[in-house]
């Protein structure tokens, strides 16, 4: 069993330098072929030494560290509202059947939409894309944990009542238990939502983090570095989606449940 898992991870390994080795050839196959300009597209070699200029100067660790604040500050909070709130709507069926319309309205609704009376609110700095971050985040988390508390297997609860459990109990070690592994499904949505706007929000109302990177970038004429900070920005938003699939299975190990995500 040992050597099959190696052997499986060794494989998910050359897969995984096939596929980026690939993308890097193609990628240097478009510029050699001298349809693009190098202030357009930048090649393999001149994005690798404007990533290491970015960590040398310093700057790049600077803008993560902005950025992975405003990230989980508005996030973490968007997750500890959304899933109180998708508890207990999810519950009392008559009080969401009067809040679903209205999340239904403002959910479709994009939080750069709400970008001009966020700064005009909140000004430039922090708070405007972790406002951003906030909005992307709590509708993708409130949804999935009012369908996952209504979808509960009602033996549960009748068990709990057998048992003698009553409230806030019933919400903490039964229902919450019971509905986490859906509740993940909206975590991993919203992370990755959440961190596009996040890139988005700084781009328009902050003045440091990596969105502002990239648009420091263009208006440096600076491709290179533009291709760089995207880079940055995918690698980060992985490692992010990887913290939740660790602290699914956390969560699984403390409650004997394992959240289900396939291939995994």
């Amino acid at each position: 069993m040992g050597l099959s898992d190696s052997m499986g991870k060794l494989r998910k390994l050359i897969n995984i330098f096939i596929g980026f080795g690939i993308l890097i050839a193609l990628w240097e196959g478009m510029v050699l072929s001298g349809k693009y300009e190098e202030s357009l597209l930048p090649s393999p070699i001149k994005v690798a030494k404007g990533m290491e200029e970015l960590v040398l100067n310093g700057v790049l660790i600077d803008d993560i560290k902005v950025s992975l604040f405003r990230f989980f500050s508005g996030y973490l909070s968007a997750v500890i509202i959304a899933v109180i709130l998708g508890l207990i709507f999810g519950w009392f069926d008559k009080l969401w059947g009067i809040f679903d319309p209205i999340a239904q309205i403002l959910r479709p609704i994009s939080p750069i939409a709400w970008s001009p009376f966020i700064v005009l609110w909140f000004g430039i700095g922090d708070i405007p894309a972790i406002v951003i971050i906030f909005i992307a985040a709590f509708f993708p988390v409130l949804l999935a944990t009012v369908a996952a508390v209504r979808k509960i297997d009602k033996t549960y609860l009748k068990v709990a009542k057998n048992f003698g459990i009553k409230q806030p109990q019933i919400f903490t070690k039964i229902i919450f238990p019971a509905a986490f592994p859906n509740i993940a499904t909206g975590l991993h949505i919203a992370v990755g939502t959440a961190w596009i706007f996040l890139v988005a929000g700084e781009m328009v109302g902050a003045q440091s983090g990596l969105g502002y990177l990239i648009v420091d970038s263009r208006n440096s004429l600076r491709s290179d570095l533009l291709l760089a900070g995207i880079i940055f920005i995918g690698i980060l938003g992985l490692l992010l989606d990887k913290l939740i699939v660790i602290f699914e299975k956390w969560v699984g190990k403390t409650w004997g449940i394992v959240p289900g995500r396939e291939g995994e």
